[in-house]
Order: C-alpha cells, then sequence, then structure tokens
C-alpha cells in the first residue's frame, strides 16, 4: 500500500527536492503552504523532473497550515504514515526581536509532533541544521563536530537563526523522550546548503551566490560554513524513512567546511567572465561595514572561524560519498547564469 508524507513547508528550496524526491520512490505527498497558490507552485517546480507525471493531483495534495495557528494540524494528519518537517524559516538579516524567529521554529515543531502523535503517526523525519550542532565552540578536548555535539542557546554570541534551530530542535527530542516514546524521530542536521533549485523561488543560501555573482562586494568576508548539496540533503530525507538503524539518530548532512573564497573561486573557473570577488577583506573591515549591513553584522562571529567536520554518520546513511560543495555552487551558479537572473 502507497504510504502518504506529510511535507510541512513545502514551497521551501530543499523541501521542493524532497517532494520531488519522494514522488520519484513512490511516496505520495501532502504538502503543507501557507496558500494554494504556492501548492501549484511547487507543483509546477516538480512536474517537468519526474519520470512519470501521471495522477501527479492525486499523488501531490496540498493543505494551508500556519506554524503559528492550531487550526488544521489535526485534520491535515488523516490519512498519513510519515511526517516530515521541513518549515521552519531562514533568513539572511538578524532579526529585530530573536523570538520573531524562534517561537515559529519551536511552536511549528510541536504542533506539527503533537498532532501527528494524536494520530498515531510513529515515523517522523525534522529538518534540523548543523546551527543546532556547530553554532558556539568546539568543546574543549574536540577535535570535529559530530551529532554529539549541541549547540548552547544560553551563549550570548549564538545567532538567532543557531539558537530557533537548536530549541526547535531539543524540544522535538524532549517530546518524544517525554511524551511519545513509540514515536520514531530522526532529525537530518544540513550545513550550507547549495546546488540549483527547481525554480526560481529559491532560500537565502542561493542568495548568498547571487550576491557573488552580481560582485555586490568588493572582497569577501573570511568566513564559511560546512556545505553540502541539495540533492543529498532531499535524499537522505527520503532514505531514512524505512532505515530502523536511523531511528532515534541525528544525521549531520555535510560534504565538507568551505570558505568563501573556496566556493567563489569555483564559480569563478567555471564562469571565468564573470566579474566577482576572490580576495578576502581583512577582518577589520568586516567588522567597519557590519556596523551599516545588517546583512555583514549578522557573520562577524563566524570570522576566521574553521570548523572540522565528521560527516562519518551521513556517509554510512547514504552508502556512498556526498556531492562536492564546490560543484554545488557551480550548480547553483549556472542555475542563476542560464535563467539570467544574474
Amino acid at each position: 500500500m502507497t504510504k502518504t508524507v506529510l511535507l510541512t513547508g513545502a514551497s521551501g528550496y530543499i523541501a521542493k527536492h524532497i517532494a520531488l524526491q519522494l514522488l520519484e520512490a513512490g511516496y505520495h505527498v501532502r504538502g503543507t503552504v501557507r496558500d494554494l497558490g504556492r501548492g501549484a507552485e511547487v507543483t509546477e517546480a516538480v512536474r517537468p523532473q519526474l519520470s512519470d507525471d501521471s495522477d501527479l493531483a492525486v499523488r501531490l495534495t496540498f493543505v494551508i497550515l500556519d506554524l503559528t495557528e492550531d487550526a488544521g494540524w489535526t485534520d491535515a494528519m488523516n490519512g498519513v504514515d510519515v511526517l516530515m518537517h521541513t518549515a521552519s524559516p531562514f533568513p539572511l538579516d538578524q532579526p529585530k526581536h530573536e523570538d520573531d524567529l524562534i517561537r515559529p521554529a519551536v511552536d511549528g515543531a510541536m504542533r506539527a509532533l503533537r498532532a501527528a502523535h494524536a494520530a498515531g503517526i510513529t515515523r517522523v523525519v525534522l529538518t534540523s541544521s548543523t546551527a543546532a550542532i556547530s553554532g558556539s565552540a568546539l568543546p574543549a578536548g574536540d577535535t570535529s563536530f559530530d551529532e554529539t555535539n549541541w549547540t548552547d542557546p544560553t551563549d550570548p554570541d549564538v545567532a538567532a537563526y543557531a539558537r530557533s534551530k537548536t530549541l526547535a530542535e531539543q524540544a522535538a527530542w524532549d517530546f518524544v523522550r517525554n511524551d511519545a516514546p513509540d514515536m520514531n524521530l530522526t532529525t537530518i542536521n544540513p550545513g550550507f546548503v547549495l546546488g540549483a533549485p527547481l525554480d526560481q523561488h529559491f532560500g537565502s543560501s542561493i542568495q548568498v551566490i547571487e550576491r557573488l555573482l552580481r560582485g555586490k562586494d568588493p572582497m569577501l568576508p573570511d568566513i564559511g560554513f560546512a556545505t553540502v548539496d541539495v540533492l543529498d540533503v532531499a535524499e537522505m530525507h527520503v532514505m531514512v524513512i524505512e532505515k530502523p538503524e536511523t531511528f532515534g539518530q541525528r544525521i549531520m548532512a555535510v560534504d565538507s567546511f568551505q570558505s568563501f573564497k573556496d566556493l567563489a573561486q569555483a564559480v569563478k573557473i567555471a564562469f571565468p567572465d564573470r566579474k566577482m570577488p576572490t580576495r578576502v577583506a581583512p577582518n577589520f573591515l568586516i567588522r567597519l561595514l557590519a556596523r551599516f549591513d545588517p546583512t555583514i553584522k549578522s557573520i562577524v562571529p563566524n570570522l576566521g572561524r574553521v570548523d572540522k567536520i565528521d560527516n562519518a554518520r551521513a556517509l554510512a546513511t547514504v552508502g556512498r560519498g556526498m556531492r562536492q560543495a564546490r560543484k554545488a555552487a557551480v550548480s547553483s551558479a549556472k542555475y542563476l547564469i542560464d535563467n539570467k537572473l544574474v
């Protein structure tokens, strides 16, 4: 019997890739959106990529739900076998009030989990982030970040986004531990996600590549991220559904740590005619610019930081090497250039 997956935040950049891979794997997908127009957007994004788009209106359906509202969650779970909760805000700028980011992330995760538990759904895959693992400094004695590490949400240097992802994931594990011991939860913790989007409604990470291609900044900040291809992230979400060995696990979806310079050089090599920065700015200059640009201000705590990442669990999950992060940056740039978006 065909299983149905409730995919929250279905119109997101990663979620569209997940929806496509779920459909290709034979699942029915019920996506949550804030309005049905976004549902049509998802359908049109995945349709050209499907090997068979017959009966798509049956296999891919949508319900209107809001992370901050109780209405509709109970009905949305009817007939669902798996909850896949991807919905969570990811801004480039720091919010004026961090609760504007934290509360939807935490409350949304809990609404989804409580409704799933009430409906008897025992398989849950939740999209978290490496921000919940490596958002604060590596503990003394550790040589690399892995799934045993947790960001300290009380650390004043932790950004609001990292705090929101940490608190939401902790709330999910606490709920399963204390209130739903029969629920099999797996969290996927992606790093900085790159790769060609399925349509022109893409997320903040692709906007970083867009900013590089536009040459908006004369130099690059000395920062980097644990980076991953969106195809690996989506594939991992689908693979773990039927893998009992992943139940109760956090899985950090990462290929490698890449500096902005690494990513920019990869894109520059692929597109040598593009005028874009590859030089690294001195840290004092970035701190000065941060006084006037909120986007730059949000990266100051990460200046000069290089994280060592242990992705052994991800490799074991997919059973192969991860797609190369630099190639994901190039495919992001190619999409933007081919679609005349830069």
